[in-house]
């Protein structure tokens, strides 16, 4: 009876609310690319066929794929709607902040193709490595479902900084792996995969962003710690999706794109500017002149920022992608803090009068920075002194506060996924009330004067929110395949011979060479043509990996010398590889699939003149499709992004259908 081959089980996180919703996520992510692949097909068919009799069949059958493809996008935004298992559990009167989903992947079996290059490039047993391959296997794994907290942090920041090393070891431009990446659009659905490991680090980059965005939700906003751990999560989000922004160009998914990642990183900033403001409030708002301007400084800030957010999500094609939720959210955020910011001016108006003892120049110079222009051009010292003047303007700051609160529930009221939000709904009732009872207090029934309006109040902040770049994104690893030498050499853009077996035997005393190596490894220079070792096959350059039993691929001169030192009239046997000549890249390929529909390559063309010399060989170089890379060195990549189309119907709220792209978008003819 044979055992069972032992393999490594990954414990995922207990099943809280935000467990599940990966797993749906998950689970759509699936439903999506079946019915993509359902999708292609029929189009294909359709597009072979001239049976008109199939033609309809196949027209039905698409119309009933798009439906579907519909339902799993009206679920999908569900899922990037519900916030509420996100924020803190003890949070009852704080307004919610939006997190970003997980980007989602499949499980990787990284062991037949790394054991195979480890055999075929470094000539060295790929089984004794399996180890190492699978501790990487475990830590890809655990970044699927990170812990929401630093440890998670630390966990997807490890497997980032592991990448490029594993990028040097083991993927060479001139030969392709097999490895296909797989990774699914957090707002989409639609798959990505490449075999580009440069959408694997793109990707863990973007989840490292949106884990600090999920801890920033899980903070305490009722006590000042947890108000500034929130404010440097989100900070530090904005830091990370900016670095994705300026580091990964022409990336191929819609939620990594530079207009979607902009926004984002304005979302981040926003909500960071929020905790600060619940931060400055935290310990009670003052009734006093100055501390109530500067509250309605700091609100009218926060409102300008949301507004920012919303311009942002307004945009083709962020605002098909986009929730509902979140544009609803951002609209509702502007009209909620700037008729705060008109209510705490209405306050320092009416409830402050002008006393001989308070320093008139300071109340002046505060009012006049209150406004871009004075209202009705009254000058501020004619409305301080003047209690009429206070009253009426103080009044007019509180009907735009009621007038704002009101259009905000009204917008509220329009979003299914918000109205679950009671929290939210009684906030935004509580100070539509506060506003509007001070309002009532203020009037009078005989009064018939003509309304003035408000002006706008400038927006201001003593602390603003500022992107930070974190230092998980560097953090230090040790090389997962650090057996197979220093990176430095050992790598996959180099070629060698296979390890050769060299029999060293002294000639008075001397070796016929010398070494260095500092740092490793070691390299034969000023090698004598006529010493035994060069007879029996040693070659000038040549680098030393092994003396008899002795490993010394991370052997410097020095501890080479002492293995050496001892060597009697037998000799001693060294192994060496030699550097050997890259010449002509082979032709590589670069493959992108999405969604199902066929695999389309494009290629490196080499042109070779049969007439001459390998010397005279011009190797022409076709920029790939979704080509990656440092931002400017392609300029003529191409970018993917999710095509839009104009719907003369519109959902409720005018909401433009969510669109898929279709199969069609990925003919040949396409991508060029």
């Amino acid at each position: 009876t044979t055992q069972p081959t032992p393999h490594r089980t990954f414990l995922g996180f207990s099943l809280t609310g935000r467990s599940k919703l990966q797993n749906e996520r998950a689970s759509l992510n699936q439903q999506i690319i079946r019915q993509m692949r359902m999708r292609a097909g029929a189009e294909n068919l359709l597009r072979a066929t001239s049976n008109n009799k199939v033609c309809d069949m196949v027209v039905l059958e698409l119309s009933y794929i798009n439906s579907n493809l519909q339902l799993l996008m009206e679920q999908l935004e569900g899922l990037n709607s519900s916030v509420e298992v996100y924020q803190n559990i003890q949070e009852t009167s704080s307004i919610p902040l939006i997190p970003l989903g997980l980007k989602e992947t499949k499980e990787m079996d990284f062991s037949v193709s790394f054991k195979d290059f480890i055999l075929e490039h470094y000539s060295e047993d790929g089984s004794s490595f399996e180890e190492e391959i699978a501790d990487l296997m475990d830590l890809r794994q655990a970044c699927r479902t990170p812990s929401r907290n630093d440890a998670g942090i630390e966990t997807l920041a490890k497997y980032f900084s592991h990448i490029p090393l594993l990028e040097s070891r083991f993927f060479s431009a001139t030969r392709q792996m097999g490895i296909f990446f797989t990774w699914y659009d957090s707002f989409t659905g639609v798959p990505v995969c490449q075999q580009n490991v440069s959408l694997e680090k793109a990707s863990i980059l973007f989840n490292i962003g949106a884990l600090y965005t999920q801890i920033g939700t899980r903070c305490n906003r009722q006590t000042g710690s947890g108000l500034q751990d929130a404010i440097t999560a989100f900070q530090k989000a904005a830091g990370v999706l900016h670095h994705l922004k300026e580091t990964f160009t022409h990336t191929p998914s819609f939620d990594m794109s530079p207009s979607m990642l902009s926004m984002l990183i304005k979302m981040m900033l926003a909500q960071a500017q929020e905790c600060l403001f619940e931060k400055i409030a935290l310990s009670g708002i003052r009734n006093e002149f100055f501390s109530l301007l500067k509250m309605a400084h700091e609100a009218a800030k926060v409102g300008d920022t949301y507004d920012q957010v919303h311009q942002s999500m307004s945009q083709t094609p962020i605002k098909d992608n986009v929730p509902f939720f979140w544009s609803t959210v951002a609209q509702v955020k502007t009209h909620h803090y700037r008729s705060l910011a008109h209510y705490f001016l209405a306050t320092a108006l009416l409830d402050h009068q002008l006393r001989p003892s308070d320093d008139e120049d300071q109340q002046e110079k505060a009012l006049s920075q209150a406004y871009d222009a004075m209202p009705d051009g009254r000058s501020p010292l004619d409305i301080l002194r003047k209690r009429e003047e206070r009253r009426r303007i103080g009044k007019a700051h509180l009907r735009r506060a009621v007038i704002g609160h009101e259009e905000g529930l009204r917008i509220h009221s329009l979003c299914r996924h918000l109205r679950k939000l009671d929290v939210l709904q009684a906030i935004l009732q509580a100070s539509h009330n506060r506003s509007l009872a001070k309002f009532n207090d203020n009037d009078r029934e005989d009064e018939f004067t003509d309304y003035m309006e408000a002006p706008d109040i400038v927006s201001k902040t003593e602390h603003k929110a500022e992107m930070e770049t974190p230092m998980a994104t560097k953090v230090k690893v040790t090389d997962f395949f650090r057996r197979l030498g220093p990176l430095s050499v050992f790598s996959a853009k180099q070629r060698w011979t296979a390890p050769r077996t060299v029999r060293l035997r002294l000639e008075d005393r001397d070796l016929g060479f010398t070494l260095r190596g500092d740092p490793a490894p070691v390299q034969v220079t000023s090698l004598d043509p006529l010493c035994p070792a060069a007879v029996d096959g040693l070659k000038e350059g040549d680098y030393i990996v092994a003396v008899g039993d002795a490993d010394c691929k991370w052997m410097v001169v020095s501890e080479v010398m002492r293995l050496l030192k001892d060597v009697d009239e037998d000799g001693i046997d060294i192994r060496v590889v030699s550097l050997m000549d890259s010449g002509l890249p082979m032709p590589t390929k670069s493959a992108t699939y999405c969604g199902g529909i066929s695999k389309t390559y494009s290629m490196i063309c080499l042109a070779f003149d049969d007439d001459k010399s390998p010397k005279g060989r011009k190797v022409t170089k076709k920029g790939s499709f979704l080509s990656w890379g440092v931002k400017n060195h392609l300029k003529s990549s191409s970018t993917l992004s999710l095509p839009t189309a104009d719907y003369s119907g519109t959902l409720p709220w005018n909401k433009p259908c969510p669109t898929f792209p279709s199969s069609s978008s990925y003919n040949d003819s396409a991508l060029y």
